[in-house]
């Protein structure tokens, strides 16, 4: 559980350093010119939409034939899309084919993500006791932004070691090999996993779902809806209330760039410090509970946290952008497992995916493009979280009105029926 819980590491360090390296792979790749940054950026818009894609994809691998087997193949695509990143020609060697094979490349690794994420999820989930379910599973989004401040990390100590020149010519390989030889060892490591109790368990009583996606959405339509809906919450306070924020601090003139990605460092300790706090409350109140009060914090604070960020003000800024990383870290930690408790083992990956990715493609990826358009076009420094409350209002009635799904508040007859040995019980897997 902590090899798994830990690789999440690799998928945001791979995401944070795509970013970050973002102008410098616009002239290595597309030759530089007022269009290469932004089609080095569209490149990473485009390859976003397979995240949905290969969530489905692994999400039927690992409902049909284990977890293990999910988390074993999406790192080995990631750790030769990673490789193979760091091998490219640049656009001096072949010309424009070289940024034609670095978004296919982005697309490869967007894929193999898109199942990462969940198929961790689920495995943490499965393996964790029922009273420590919140924590565990929340582990996973702690674990991402150490691999977001290792992707920082590296990325200055590479641009600060070498000439502009060096960096173009064969420096900015060097994180990419790194991201590699990283991935590589999740990988080995992961080949010591055991496979998932719960997935054992319908082996045992013979209840593997032989279509997983067509199961889930015979059986499962309200859990998809909720998940899509706390899904729609946790992308928009991430992306919105944290990636956003460094080019909302630059776009408005208030900071910097070097310093408002200073902050975004700031705001990830953040993430990392509140995530488990938030993922144990989970397990001693329940999950709907702290899914309300997040929604409501989440149609007041951003706005707020925006207008005041907007104003100026070291004090200001600084508060804002680590009250908007807390708000964002504790939907993402308590969404974890709420989501995937929405579905039982049987076809609990393919639900994911269809609630959790389609959410993030539609709240993650667009909304931070709409945020900068919207600022632009009203010059009302609180319009992002303006979109953030927008999207809290609407989703709080699906959190007032979906049922408990933590294990063990479920009511008298669930504990009784949690506390009947089973078949399952025998060979580690949920009761339930």
């Amino acid at each position: 559980m902590i090899v798994a819980a830990l690789s999440t590491v690799v998928e945001w360090y791979d995401f944070t350093l795509y970013l970050y390296f973002a102008t410098v792979l616009s002239r290595v790749f597309f030759g530089g010119g007022e269009n290469a940054l932004l089609a080095t950026l569209g490149g990473f818009a485009i390859s976003y939409a397979m995240r949905p894609l290969g969530a489905m994809v692994f999400g039927h691998i690992g409902d049909r034939l284990g977890r293990r087997h999910t988390l074993l193949l999406s790192m080995m695509l990631m750790t030769l899309a990673m490789l193979a990143t760091a091998l490219l020609p640049d656009y001096a060697a072949i010309g424009p084919a070289a940024g034609v094979l670095l978004i296919g490349l982005r697309c490869l690794m967007a894929f193999s993500v898109g199942g990462e994420y969940t198929g961790v999820v689920a495995y943490l989930l499965e393996g964790a006791p029922a009273n420590r379910r919140g924590l565990i599973t929340s582990l996973a989004s702690a674990a991402s932004e150490v691999g977001a401040l290792l992707a920082v990390a590296l990325s200055a100590l590479t641009v600060a070691l070498m000439s502009a020149a060096h960096l173009d010519s064969w420096g900015w390989r060097l994180p990419f090999f790194v991201g590699a030889a990283l991935a590589a060892c999740v990988w080995l490591a992961r080949s010591t996993m055991q496979e998932s109790p719960d997935f054992l368990r319908q082996v045992w009583q013979r209840t593997v779902p032989s279509a997983p996606l067509r199961h889930t959405l015979a059986h499962h339509k309200p859990a998809l809806l909720r998940t899509f809906a706390i899904s729609a919450l946790g992308s928009i306070t991430y992306y919105v209330g944290i990636t956003y924020v460094p080019a909302f601090l630059t776009s408005s003139g208030t900071v910097a760039e070097g310093r408002s990605l200073g902050l975004s460092s700031a705001a990830a300790v953040a993430v990392i410090l509140v995530t488990p706090l938030a993922g144990a409350l989970s397990d001693r109140v329940g999950r709907k509970p702290v899914l309300v009060g997040f929604a409501v914090a989440s149609m007041l604070l951003p706005l707020a946290m925006f207008g005041l960020m907007g104003g100026g003000g070291d004090v200001a800024i600084a508060g804002g952008a680590i009250v908007l990383a807390c708000l964002a870290g504790g939907v993402s930690a308590v969404g974890a497992p709420a989501t995937a408790e929405q579905f039982p083992g049987e076809g609990r990956l393919s639900g994911l995916a269809l609630g959790v990715t389609v959410a993030t493609a539609i709240f993650g990826g667009l909304t931070p493009f709409l945020a900068e358009l919207l600022l632009r076009q009203t010059g009302w420094h609180a319009v992002p979280g303006a979109m953030i409350a927008v999207v809290a209002l609407v989703v709080l009635p699906a959190f007032l009105t979906m049922p408990e799904t933590h294990p063990e508040w479920h009511g008298a007859a669930g504990r009784r029926s949690a506390d009947r040995p089973t078949i399952a019980s025998r060979v580690g897997g949920d009761p339930r």
